[in-house]
């Protein structure tokens, strides 16, 4: 018995480590399999076209299963792309990565990354009025599909009533994800992509408020007796009133995930819209690992004009991102109104700034005045100071950008401050902007900054006050280019001249989405940045596709350009934020003026063939050319061209000695018979020859041709640069092109 239960107690304990190991095995199993899934990350995989139909099980094809890579776990597929990319997304560990590569038909693999975001009055501001001209003659961009791909829409805002619109043409293919009564004759379709989002079924409602703004930017439908705050009053719309808005929501809040980008593109090429907005800052550095230049590339492709963002990154020079040639790259512009918040010193000075804040009972009486960082080597950022004093007085700080200018009034008024004079940094000089402030506050330029500091400075008793003055139209000099608006010369295509145009994009009134995450719950909104300049330029774009739905892309672009002011409202030159002389890498060929644009009389037209011998005049190869227009292409064959002779509506040209000559060919859009001259204007150090300096049409549609020659006239080394125009001048028009020349030391 004994020796029975030592027998016993061996196979417990034997049975008892049997099923810990087991018990600890399993952990480890499931420990791994967990593992496997958190190591996995979003990847976009370029692969060669689909031979057959099924896009999905074609590239489904390229996944591995669990006994080739040997795991219990199979990769997920996101979104399987085949109108604006060929290729998939999917969630994938490194070893499923290393088995795609070796795949037949694998081109490139690209990590996921998040790509930052980048009106009453500018119809009135852009020439745009009810009953004449080209909303007349457009009617309103009646029957012209606009895509957004943004943050997603609010499709119960009064901005998207469609009242006069007319069903969506026959030809829209998209789908609405919204409950019933979520789109209608203006929103006729809407997406969602939301493979980053916990709930990656939601519908495009709009979370982040900036989709509902660039939408009704772009397409808002007529709105009476709209006002943010009481200021700012008037009848809202936006510049394609009547068009058709399609939404692709690809950003939750404000993370947007190229992955979900690229889908969006890929489905708004499927739905067939005509315009694509773009308010979204993106560049790699080089075309062949572009997405976005693939993606556009295909839009063009099929005719669709894309209009993108040039960026927030201004005035840094070379910061332009969306700089592809077949886009519209969209610079930001001040206009004429703003929402006047006075600082009054005690001395008797008073200097002009903004705020949205204007309480209107508030008494102007004087406060004493204060430079909060004034003992701390903070450089004016109250943000970073602490322990100042600013109980029931205004304090003078320095903003920082765009962004956190409502959050330095935060903190002046949670310590007790009476107000806020918030004045630019020396890079930002001119371009204030109107806040919603939580407190009286002012924000003033640099100028007016300095020269309160020095008031500051010169007495104990610093006083100062707000005169609050609302809305007021007819600022000037107006318009100017943004200080935070990205500026060329492009790294990307440094050949070609980016941005192209400067819209309005500086306290913009449209709709708002009020959300948990943004502090502002009004249903309009003024916020400022290129993302706002870029749906002017597509709800244009839109009223110019009503008026001449034959036109290319290109032919659009080239009438925007070409029409575009170079003079602001005083007959001066347009001035960037330092009120020096904009130059055309600040500004890109001037302002838009939608009334001359529908009626050019001269383009400056491009076909695809163009932009391929473009690509492959770069020098990369047949294969990175392939990849960014996902075909196979043959440079021998096809010929390449130099950026410079790409026949684009502006002439960017680097030389210093030689003299270089273009060839640029125009399309007659006007008149039949129609003479045009050519006008050279550039500084004296340049000499410009244009042959033959007389084009004379005789039929609409026809095509002339010209050359170009530059040289410069100094001799020795030229440093910098010149600036100057080509005019192609008839008895009814103007076409213009910028002409920079640059040289190397």
């Amino acid at each position: 018995m004994k020796s029975f239960n030592l027998l016993r107690g061996r196979a417990l304990s034997r049975l008892r480590f049997f099923l810990f190991f087991s018990f600890m095995c399993s952990l480890l199993f499931n420990f791994s399999a967990f593992a496997s899934t958190i190591e996995r990350q979003r990847y976009i995989i370029h692969v060669a076209p689909a031979n057959s139909t099924d896009i999905e099980s074609y590239h489904r094809s390229f996944l591995p299963n669990s006994t080739a890579i040997n795991t219990q776990e199979i990769p997920q597929l996101i979104y399987s792309y085949s109108e604006a990319f060929s290729g998939f997304a999917a969630r994938l560990t490194k070893e499923e990565l290393d088995y795609i590569k070796k795949k037949d038909g694998y081109i490139n693999v690209y990590p996921d990354q998040y790509i930052p975001l980048a009106t009453t009055h500018t119809p009135d501001f852009l020439g745009l009025q009810t009953g004449s001209g080209l909303w007349a003659e457009s009617n309103l961009g009646h029957g012209i599909i606009i895509g957004m791909i943004d943050t997603g829409i609010l499709p119960s805002h009064r901005s998207f009533n469609d009242e006069g619109l007319p069903p969506p043409p026959k030809r829209w293919k998209g789908i609405c994800e919204f409950k019933t009564g979520g789109c209608n004759n203006k929103i006729i379709g809407a997406r969602a992509f939301g493979s980053a989002s916990i709930n990656s079924t939601a519908p495009p409602l709009d979370d982040a408020g900036h989709g509902t703004h660039t939408a009704s930017t772009a397409a808002g439908n007529f709105v009476g007796d709209v006002s943010f705050r009481g200021d700012a009053n008037g009848t809202a719309s936006g510049m394609s009133p009547h068009a058709h808005l399609a939404i692709y929501k690809v950003c939750n809040g404000d993370r947007c995930s190229l992955v979900d980008v690229l889908a969006g593109f890929d489905a708004a090429v499927k739905d067939e819209v005509d315009v694509l907005s773009f308010s979204l800052g993106f560049s790699t550095g080089q075309l062949q690992y572009d997405l976005i230049a693939m993606a556009t590339f295909k839009a063009m492709e099929k005719g669709i004009f894309v209009s993108c963002a040039a960026g927030n990154n201004g005035p840094t020079p070379s910061s332009v991102s969306n700089e592809y040639p077949w886009v519209l790259t969209v610079a930001a512009g001040t206009t004429d109104r703003t929402i006047r918040a006075s600082v009054r010193l005690g001395n008797g000075l008073e200097f002009d700034g903004e705020s949205l804040f204007q309480p209107a009972n508030f008494t102007s009486v004087l406060y004493p005045l204060v430079y909060p960082a004034a003992n701390l080597s903070t450089n004016l950022d109250c943000v970073s100071s602490t322990g100042f004093d600013v109980h029931g007085k205004i304090g003078l700080c320095m903003s920082s950008g765009l962004s956190g200018r409502v959050d330095i009034g935060s903190l002046i008024s949670g310590a007790g401050g009476a107000g806020l004079i918030l004045m630019n940094p020396k890079p930002e000089g001119y371009t204030t902007f109107a806040d919603a402030h939580l407190l009286p506050a002012s924000d003033v330029s640099y100028s007016a900054g300095t020269a309160i500091l020095s008031y500051i400075n010169s007495t104990p008793n610093a006083t100062a006050t707000f005169v609050f003055k609302g809305t007021v139209v007819g600022s000037s000099p107006s318009p100017t280019v943004a200080f935070f608006s990205s500026r060329g010369p492009s790294k990307v295509t440094p050949g070609i001249l980016k941005p192209d145009i400067t819209g309005p994009g500086v306290n913009i009134l449209a709709a708002w989405a009020p959300t948990k995450m943004n502090p502002i719950q009004d249903d309009f909104n003024i916020i400022s940045g290129t993302s706002m300049a870029t749906p002017h330029l597509s709800g244009i774009a839109a009223l110019i596709k009503s008026v001449h739905p034959d036109w290319s892309p290109a032919a659009i672009k080239s009438a925007i350009m070409t029409t575009s002011d170079t003079m602001d409202r005083n007959g001066e030159l347009i001035k960037d934020e330092q009120y020096h002389k904009a130059s055309f890498f600040a500004m890109g060929a001037g302002h838009v003026n939608p009334s001359r644009a529908v009626d050019p009389g001269l383009v400056y037209d491009l076909g695809v063939n163009d932009y391929i011998s473009y690509l492959c005049g770069l020098g990369i190869g047949d294969a990175d050319v392939s990849k960014i227009v996902q075909r196979t292409v043959n440079c021998s064959l096809v010929g390449s061209i130099t950026e410079a002779e790409l026949n684009y509506p502006a002439i960017l040209i680097d030389t210093q000695s030689s003299p270089i000559t273009l060839n640029r060919t125009l399309t007659n859009v006007g008149m039949a018979n129609s003479k045009y001259v050519a006008e050279v204007d550039v500084p004296m150090e340049v000499t410009v020859i244009v042959k033959p300096s007389i084009l004379q049409f005789t039929e609409v549609n026809e095509k002339m041709s010209f050359t170009v020659t530059v040289s410069w006239n100094s001799t020795g080394n030229v440093s910098g640069g010149a600036e100057g125009n080509l005019k192609w001048v008839s008895d009814s028009h103007v076409v213009r092109s910028p002409l920079v020349v640059l040289a190397r030391t």
